[in-house]
């Protein structure tokens, strides 16, 4: 009985061993897995050739606003900082002299008008007498003559009055122009002379950019030329202008020249502010152009990567023109190829990629339904 139970155990075990095999676990993928990335296809564009460097806004109307006349002040009525308009009044000077001159004035040619007059009078009844025969013509020339002195002298205060009244009107400091009172110099009180400074004012109606360029540039930039004009407080506005004067001579402190444009200001620029400008200085009808993020560094130069099978292909590339965050490949890309946008700076040659959407845009939220 022994022997039989052992020989059944040995059976048993015999045909559980004779069962199916279990199944071998799935092989795992080999390599690293594929990089996310954006893709972009390679554009043939027209490209504009640009001079680029940092300016500085001067103003071209600034005028020092100095006494016509000698006087003392009275009454300051603009101050610094103030907007005036042209004709405005600023300042009043003593008037008290130049009304006493436009009486005497005034006196002296009513005083001449009625000597005139007389002259007049005179001379005709000395021609009547000569022409009777009563006097001789050497007396009627002397009434002539005295007539037309008294003419002369009458015309003489005639302008001196004109000029006292110009004189009483120049005792209102008035603004000549639109502008701001940058410095108010004068106060009420002071004593001034012909010439002396009153205000200081600046207009940024007109407005004249210095645009400094290496040496290296001179022959490349002209009169005539497009300037676009970038203001820093203002992202993304750009101002048109023309190159109005290339300076022939380089400066002594930065070695540089400096190209002119006079500018209309519409409000948006200050005198003394900065502005990036660009210099169109050629065009490229038909350049290749690919985002400046996919154009990376990497031991062979400045590469691209190719998107080729699912995998990123590095290819070496010379690079040219940058704008508005493109940069042109004058060699080893071709328009039409697709390349990693972004991303590239994380892959290496033949390295798997897998490409992503672009993320959408968030959908507008629905409007609420009516309620019946």
């Amino acid at each position: 009985m022994r022997s039989v139970s052992c020989i059944a155990l040995f059976l048993a075990i015999g045909l559980a061993g004779c069962g199916d095999k279990p199944a071998p676990a799935a092989s795992k993928p080999s390599g690293p897995p594929a990089t996310p990335v954006t893709a972009f296809k390679a554009a043939s564009v027209s490209l504009d050739v640009t001079e680029n460097t940092l300016g500085t806004l001067e103003a071209l109307i600034d005028p020092k606003i100095g006494a016509e006349v000698a006087g003392r002040v009275t009454n300051v009525i603009a101050h610094g900082g103030d907007h005036v308009k042209r004709g405005q009044r600023l300042a009043e000077l003593d008037p008290t002299d130049f009304q006493i001159q436009g009486q005497t004035d005034a006196a002296e040619i009513t005083r001449l008008e009625s000597l005139v007059a007389q002259a007049e009078r005179f001379a005709e009844r000395q021609q009547n007498l000569v022409a009777k025969g009563f006097i001789s013509r050497n007396g009627a020339d002397d009434a002539l003559a005295q007539r037309d002195a008294l003419r002369a002298q009458l015309a003489t205060a005639r302008a001196r009055s004109g000029s006292s009244r110009s004189n009483l009107a120049r005792t209102k400091v008035v603004a000549p122009v639109d502008g701001i009172i940058e410095t108010q110099i004068v106060s009420p009180g002071d004593y001034v002379k012909v010439g002396d400074p009153l205000f200081k004012l600046v207009s940024n109606r007109v407005l004249r950019a210095h645009l400094p360029f290496p040496e290296s540039a001179a022959g490349r930039i002209r009169p005539g030329q497009t300037v676009r004009l970038g203001l820093p407080h203002q992202p993304g506005k750009v101002i048109t202008g023309v190159v109005e004067d290339v300076k022939p001579t380089i400066n002594d402190l930065s070695r540089a020249i400096d190209v002119q444009v006079r500018l209309d200001n519409d409000g948006s620029m200050l005198s003394g502010g900065t502005v990036n400008a660009a210099i169109v200085t050629g065009s490229k009808p038909a350049a290749v152009v690919v985002p400046e993020q996919s154009v990376v560094l990497r031991p062979a130069g400045k590469v691209v990567y190719v998107i080729a099978d699912g995998k990123a292909s590095q290819r070496v590339v010379e690079t040219g023109v940058k704008q508005d965050g493109r940069i042109e490949i004058v060699k080893g890309l071709a328009s039409g190829e697709t390349i990693v946008e972004d991303g590239a700076g994380f892959l290496t040659d033949g390295a798997p990629v897998s490409i992503k959407a672009p993320a959408a845009a968030k959908p507008a939220a629905a409007a609420p339904a009516a309620k019946p």
